[in-house]
């Protein structure tokens, strides 16, 4: 099954369009298991391991699934343990998760052979990884992934958050028809912890779409229907149970094409096996798995608009089983084709998705059942990317179909410094019409990227539009660098890169000029926040090394500041807290400056009125003076936020001081 997809949204003309949220793909798999299994059998691996605390924190608090029965959860003492516990929860009838990354997947492996030989129906939520090779890293890849794909899992793969929650509940009901155990796949961090807007399954709907455990698993422990199970088999017998396998491996690929039919039938959002973008007439093309392939989308797009060069994107949802006449259809037209995997295995004729594309390819040409009969296969180059987390942006995908056109390198590499590198000419904006886009740099402890979350749910859930939010993270331990990233948009969101064109420059790190460029891409007439003890904008100004100067004269930037460090001090009532809440001041230093919030029919009570509630939301736990203190600390950062004068900035070096009194101006909201 090959679906096209587009980058607008699919029609909510439907009986389920979901339930509009702003979430990150932890939370997006959690909402979904918690209403559907039964228990998790958990470890807990960076970037997996908030999907496991949530769920702990479910069953802590009572949570019951959608046919009222108690969650249990289980923590073992390792990966393995907990991947065996996760196949005796299964053994025993029950509808079962188990949420991984890296190596923990990789120590599980022995049992994941186990699992799925005895038909047992089990999901595992993965945070993709690189795995420790030459060096550690916690960071987004597939060789964990990749590592396990010989196992007898169905691997789904999530581009966004949105699939994330989908494909969560499509692995399930394949799992339960086909009597095969999935991995539902989405990237670590890049997926895990970035928010972004997303419609949640209903409860009504994962209800009638999954069905009770008890009407589509088996109870292999029954004492009252005695079986063997996991016995030994000698030379006579372990190949014949070893091939009678087939027949339920045989039956997957329908099961997935079927479940993901139907799930468009109800929700209106479509998956397919293959899911292809402008490549109705392309003659080049770039194959991808994960959150690449929704930027490179992006990308194609901009190329046949600017430079009409016929080029498309095909993604791979549906890794196991492989879709190989399903590439070869969407792809045997192609002249050149480039797959980028997140991963990189120089030992192998080729990184695992290019091996399997070039043998289909060599199938349909050799005429084998089941395949399209082609005369010739494209030209197909191997290409890495985003290993560790390493950012792709749409200037890597212009260089690679570059690469394409003029049949330069058959291995390649995207992103950093190498003989086999190709290396962007420039990096479009391709950000949708209208976005919002802030690139912050804080410390770690301040309650920035705290902060930036509430921004992001806030102007999501609360103002209506599209956001996406994401730290940098690596640097986010208390007391060093921290960079984090936001954009509100009325469309969706579809690159995954760390931001270089934006409109606001958050500066809560008063270091942060001496560590990096923090202008860099800042757009003409944009805005920079700056900590500032001061209150005379003179005394300020001067702060702000010579280069960052010139640079506002020359892009006529907004100067805006404020002490964020004493508001917090004079207003919070717990000392523990008090580092934190200069975070939250700057929330009501975004709604003062955000163009957007100007716009919407709210008055200034009613938009504290939302404030207080996403608040609440984060921190109520804490106590209500707790939420007081917040909600003030963002109130005095809307109303007390000061503005360097446009004709102080705009001033030549030596050529005096303007005679601008001691005042700030007025900011402007908006």
């Amino acid at each position: 099954m090959v679906k096209n997809c587009d980058l607008s949204l699919e029609s909510t003309h439907v009986a389920f369009p979901g339930i509009p949220s702003v979430v990150d793909g932890s939370g997006a798999v959690l909402w979904v298991e918690t209403h559907i299994s039964q228990g998790a059998c958990v470890y807990p691996i960076t970037p997996s391991t908030n999907m496991g605390v949530g769920y702990a924190e479910a069953v802590a608090n009572g949570r019951r699934n959608l046919w009222d029965e108690p969650l249990v959860f289980v923590e073992s003492e390792s990966e393995h343990s907990s991947a065996s516990a996760a196949e005796g929860f299964a053994l025993a009838g029950g509808r079962v998760v188990n949420f991984t990354s890296g190596q923990g997947l990789v120590l599980m492996k022995e049992v994941l052979y186990t699992i799925s030989g005895k038909r047992l129906a089990a999901v595992f939520d993965i945070g993709a990884r690189a795995l420790t090779s030459q060096s550690l890293n916690i960071h987004a890849g597939h060789d964990d992934v990749m590592a396990v794909a010989d196992a007898g899992w169905g691997m789904l793969f999530a581009r966004n958050v949105q699939e994330a929650a989908d494909l969560c509940l499509i692995a399930r009901r394949a799992a339960e028809r086909s009597k095969t155990p999935f991995f539902n796949i989405q990237d670590g961090f890049l997926t895990t912890h970035t928010l972004e807007s997303a419609r949640l399954p209903e409860p009504a709907f994962m209800r009638e779409f999954v069905g009770p455990a008890d009407t589509s698993l088996l109870n292999l422990m029954d004492p009252a229907r005695p079986i063997q199970s996991g016995v030994v088999q000698n030379q006579d017998s372990f190949m014949k149970g070893k091939i009678a396998q087939r027949f339920f491996y045989d039956r997957v690929k329908g099961v997935v094409e079927a479940t993901m039919t139907e799930f468009h039938a109800a929700t209106g959002r479509r998956y397919g096996l293959v899911d292809t973008f402008l490549m109705n007439d392309a003659d080049y093309a770039i194959v991808a798995m994960g959150t690449m392939a929704e930027t490179a989308m992006t990308t194609a797009a901009y190329l046949r608009r600017t430079r009409k060069l016929r080029c498309g994107v095909v993604s791979v949802t549906c890794f196991r089983p492989f879709p190989g006449p399903e590439l070869v259809a969407a792809l045997s037209c192609c002249r050149r084709v480039g797959v980028i995997e997140r991963t990189d295995n120089p030992l192998a004729q080729s990184n695992p998705l290019g091996t399997e594309l070039k043998a289909a390819f060599a199938d349909a040409v050799g005429g084998a059942p089941g395949y399209p009969r082609i005369e010739r296969a494209p030209e197909i180059d191997c290409g890495s990317a985003g290993l560790g987390g390493r950012d792709v942006r749409p200037g890597d995908f212009i260089a690679a179909f570059d690469n394409l056109v003029a049949g330069n390198k058959r291995h390649f590499v995207l992103g950093i410094e190498h003989s086999a590198a190709l290396k962007p000419a420039s990096n479009p904006d391709l950000r949708p019409s209208g976005a919002f886009s802030l690139r912050g740099y804080s410390v770690g402890g301040y309650g920035s990227v705290t902060t930036n979350r509430m921004i992001a749910t806030l102007v999501g859930e609360a103002l209506g539009l599209k956001v996406q939010a994401y730290p940098r993270y690596g640097s986010e331990k208390k007391g060093l660098p921290t960079t984090y990233f936001l954009t509100a948009a009325s469309e969706p969101i579809r690159i995954h890169c760390e931001l270089e064109h934006v409109e606001f420059v958050w500066l809560n790190n008063v270091n942060a000029f001496a560590l990096e460029n923090p202008l860099a891409g800042i757009s003409q007439g944009g805005i920079v926040f700056l900590q500032a003890a001061e209150s005379d904008p003179q005394a300020v100004w001067p702060t702000i090394p010579e280069y960052a100067r010139q640079v506002a004269r020359q892009k006529a930037l907004r100067i805006v500041y404020l002490d964020a460090a004493r508001v917090a001090a004079e207003v919070s009532s717990r000392r523990d807290l008090q580092a934190r809440m200069q975070g939250i001041v700057l929330l009501g230093v975004f709604l003062r400056l955000m163009p957007h919030v100007k716009d919407l029919p709210l008055t200034e009570n009613d938009l504290f009125a939302r404030v207080e509630a996403a608040i609440r939301r984060y921190f109520g736990q804490r106590g209500e003076q707790v939420v007081r203190d917040n909600t003030t600390c963002v109130r005095r950062g809307f109303h007390e936020l000061m503005e360097i004068p446009a004709e102080l900035v705009m001033a030549e070096p030596h050529a005096g001081v303007p005679d601008s009194g001691s005042e700030p101006t007025a900011v402007r909201a908006g």
